[in-house]
Order: C-alpha cells, then structure tokens, then sequence
C-alpha cells in the first residue's frame, strides 16, 4: 500500500503525545535523583537506585512492540491503545513519587513510572514507521525531536518556576520539597493530556493483508520463540545501530543518575547536607542543615533549568532539521555522528564550567539528544521489514537498556572511579562515551540507512 504524504500539522497531530512522554522523562532524569538525595540516598548508590528504569524497558518494550503488531481495532487502531493505558498509569505514577516517604518506595515508583513511560514510548515510534512512507521518516522523527525538546525544556524549569511564583522549596528531613510536588503534579496532567489529544486525532492504517494479519494474530504461544527468531535474523545494520545506541545511553543514563551531585557539588558547591554530620537536637545544628538542605534544594532547581537547556537546544536543532528535511535529503549518518561528538564535549566541558556558562555545555548536549531521539530511528525504519516495526522498535531499545543496566550495576562508579572520588568525573565518562558512539557512526554502510532512496514505480 502506498502511503500518502502527510502534511506538518497530521505529523504534528500524530506525534503530540510525545510531550507528555517527555515531560515524564525529564521529571524523572531531571530529579528523581534529587529526590533519592533528599530521601538519604549516598550519591555512589544513585544509579543503583535507577536500576528498575532499564530494567522494565528491557522487558516492557519488545512485549508492547509484539503486542502493538498484533492488535488491530477499527476504532482505536493499532498503537493509540498502548498510548492511553501508557498515559493513566504514567500520570498516577508521576503524581505519587515525590511523596514517597522511603527511597524503597521512590525507587518502586520510579519502576512503575518507567514502565508505564514505555507502554506509550515505543507504540509512538512505530506509529512514524506505520503512517509515514520512507521519504518523509527523516522529517516526522524529526518533528517528534522538535515535540520531545520542548516538553524537556517546559518541564525541565518546572521545580523553578513553581518556586519563583513563591511555593517553599525548604521542607523538613527526608521530605521532598513542595515545588517538585506540584511540578510533578502538572507534569502527570500534562502527560494525560497530550496523549489524549493524538488518540482522538489520529487516525492508522490498517494491516496491509489483513487475512495473514488474522493469521499471525490466531497463532498462540509463539511470543517467546517470535522475539528471539527476531533477535537471532537481526538485520546487520541494526546491529551497527545498537552499537552507537549501547555509547549514547550509557552517556545520558550517567548524567541523567548523575548530574544532580555532579553539578550541585562541582559547579554550585552547594552539595547535599549528609544527616549524619549534623545534631538535629541542637537548635543550631538544625539550623545549620535546614540553611544548608534549602540551598542544596534551590540549586537543584538551576541544575533542573540547566537541564532544560539541552531540551531547548534539541528542539532548535530539529526546527532547522524540520525546515530542511521538508525540502531535502539528508546525510543521517553525519548528522548523527558531528551531533554527537558535540555533545560529548559539553559533558567534558562542565569540568571547567561555571553557573554563568554550564548553559553552554547543554547547549552542546542538545544537539546530540536531537539526533539521537530521531536519526537512529530513520535510519533502522528504512532498513527493517515494515510488518515487524513494533516488535523491532522494542527490540531495539535493548540497545538502550543494557548499557543503563551496566551503568546502574557499578559501570558508572567504577570508570569514573579510575579518574577520581569527585562525581563530576561521571560526566567525563558520558562525555568520551558519546564521543565514540559518534565515531561508530562510521560503521554504517547500507545506502537505505544513511539516506533516503527514491523508491521505485
């Protein structure tokens, strides 16, 4: 079936849910950490405590993706039923977290959050793949980026905001602050909203050959043996793209674990008041930890907006992506490559940053979080059988779970270890992981990857 080209505002439409996504996911990189610090958590445990993120999109991802392939309504389509179950327990989810009064219950809600995140994630992906035909896959990854670095950069700033509108960012031991519970609040609206809004405007195509749909759909039990049949026929191009993939996420899982002590510790000095330093039965001492937990809290906050900025970057990135892809053809493998060689310098750069100019090393970031959130996924939807595109999307993100998982189970603290006890060498370790993800773009050589191909008449 020939797909009809679709115009910016139905791409536009398809992809809308993606800012609620992503004002999930920059809640949660931007300060679940800060909310483990507050709770007690020590900061050589902290990416231990996002194990439960990787881990259930390990799992979730490809079950969605086989799943979103073999369901088919005429009313709600083939993925927009995984958008709205995604979207209300993602929201309840993201409403709870800050009031965890225990880190076991923070990170057990951190589990159900991610999880749910990636109920909605990937069916968003394979929706690209469904409704757009192969010349157009560059420019609606890259309106999906242009969605994904607004909602990072709006819900990035929402902490700040919220508390310069005049809500307490001081809150007693172990309690998160007011500020991040209403952000998380707007945050879960926003999420519930964003995805209703392409469920209801959003039409799919149904299964090209609906007999053998019916077919595949009959057959029983075949999940496990499906998806491993999956991984064993993995395309050779794909397999090039999960390498680039492994580098970049072990980059952003380190700094979305790690940035928080990092950056309040190195460039803010205001670090995290340790309990256990401090005699909360003397008057002075808990005021002393008080003066210093609220100034440890208010720079989170800046950390949080600086945060935001590559968000900001990402999505001016894919607003000149968007106004080129529209017209021309581009080079996804250099694009891919130079954006993430940028980036990798703005993490090394925060060695040497100051508050006035941290901004710039995000900035930097940007342009490789704007490449990574759509030229991988042209690249493999270009190069993938298009009846799979679920199950291959959810496969495919094992490329970006793994590496986390390596990272959360002592990857990070023990490379970073090598270069010293300060957490700001973690960001060192992102930046040379993203610099040689940026070099593995290198490997890839299929024409259909690099570059859209005229298809034939």
């Amino acid at each position: 079936m020939k797909k009809r080209t679709l115009g910016f505002w139905e791409i536009w439409n398809m992809s809308f849910g993606f800012l609620g996504i992503q004002f999930g996911f920059a809640l949660q990189g931007g300060f679940m950490s800060r909310i483990f610090q507050t709770l007690g958590a020590e900061k050589d445990a902290i990416p231990l405590l996002w194990i439960a993120a990787p881990l259930t999109g390990l799992l979730v991802q490809p079950i969605i993706g086989y799943l979103s392939d073999r369901t088919w309504s005429v009313k709600w389509g083939r993925r927009r039923p995984y958008f709205l179950i995604g979207a209300i327990l993602s929201s309840l989810a993201l409403f709870f977290v800050p009031y965890s009064p225990a880190l076991w219950i923070a990170a057990g809600f951190l589990w159900v959050l991610d999880a749910s995140i990636n109920i909605s994630m990937e069916p968003f992906r394979a929706l690209v793949a469904d409704k757009l035909p192969n010349s157009q896959r560059s420019y609606g990854f890259v309106v999906q980026t242009l969605i994904i670095g607004i909602g990072t950069w709006i819900a990035s700033n929402l902490p700040w905001l919220v508390s310069k509108l005049g809500v307490s960012d001081s809150a007693p031991l172990g309690v998160v602050p007011m500020s991040v519970k209403i952000a998380f609040a707007i945050g879960a609206f926003v999420f519930l909203i964003s995805i209703l809004y392409t469920v209801f405007t959003t039409t799919e195509y149904p299964p090209e050959d609906m007999e053998e749909f019916e077919r595949e759909k009959a057959k029983k039990n075949n999940f496990i043996p499906d998806i491993l049949n999956n991984i064993g026929s993995m395309p050779l191009t794909m397999k090039k793209l999960g390498v680039i993939q492994f580098f970049s996420w072990f980059a952003f899982f380190t700094m979305w674990s790690l940035a928080n002590p990092a950056l309040t510790e190195h460039v803010y000095k205001t670090p995290a008041p340790i309990e256990a330093a401090y005699d909360m039965n003397l008057p002075a001492q808990a005021q002393a930890f008080d003066i210093a937990n609220t100034a440890f809290q208010k720079s989170s906050n800046l950390v949080g907006s600086a945060m935001g900025i590559y968000g900001l970057s990402s999505m001016a990135f894919a607003l000149l992506l968007v106004l080129y892809t529209s017209k021309r053809n581009i080079n996804r493998k250099l694009v891919h490559m130079f954006s993430l060689i940028f980036g990798g310098l703005g993490f090394i750069l925060m060695n040497y940053a100051s508050p006035e100019n941290l901004m710039y090393c995000f900035i930097l970031i940007g342009f490789a979080w704007g490449s990574i959130l759509s030229m991988p996924y042209a690249m493999l939807s270009s190069s993938v059988d298009p009846k799979k595109m679920g199950v291959i999307m959810g496969i495919f993100n094992m490329f970006i779970v793994i590496p986390q998982i390596i990272a959360a189970l002592g990857g990070i603290n023990f490379i970073s270890g090598l270069l010293g006890e300060e957490a700001i060498n973690a960001m060192t370790v992102a930046g040379i992981s993203l610099i040689i993800a940026g070099l593995c773009n290198l490997l890839i050589t299929n024409k259909n990857a690099i570059s859209y191909q005229a298809e034939e008449l």
